[in-house]
């Protein structure tokens, strides 16, 4: 059975940060495009990170371009999620998906419904 399963939220002042978890089981990641959402409440879900296939190749929304960090730990089989300098507005659920691609040169997106396996998030309350 495959499962993601996301850590690392909570409170946290504007300008602290956090790091964000998403661990798999019944998969291994590094074959998948990893991306991380979030959703505020009252908003609809948008994209915020994600990478391809090998690591080399991330891709950040405006909103976060220069102060969050999208990893993968193979030997973890966990991707992370760096924020920093964070903000109220950055404030929501995070959650993280996967998707296999058809090739491993496919470049990841931050489109949700490309991604067919999401975990339940994580909350990230940012607030002074």
């Amino acid at each position: 059975q495959v499962q993601l399963v996301e850590s690392g939220g909570g409170l946290v002042q504007p300008g602290g940060s956090l790091r964000l978890s998403c661990t798999a089981s019944g998969i291994t990641l590094d074959s998948y495009l990893i991306g991380w959402f979030r959703q505020a409440p009252g908003k609809e879900r948008e994209g915020v990170s994600c990478v391809s296939i090998g690591d080399d190749r991330k891709y950040y929304d405006d909103s976060v371009k220069g102060r969050f960090i999208i990893s993968r730990d193979n030997a973890k089989n966990t991707v992370y999620l760096q924020m920093n300098n964070l903000k109220p507005e950055d404030t929501g659920v995070y959650s993280c998906a996967a998707e296999r691609p058809l090739t491993s040169s496919t470049m990841c997106t931050i489109y949700g419904p490309e991604y067919d396996k999401w975990g339940q998030g994580t909350q990230v309350t940012v607030s002074s």
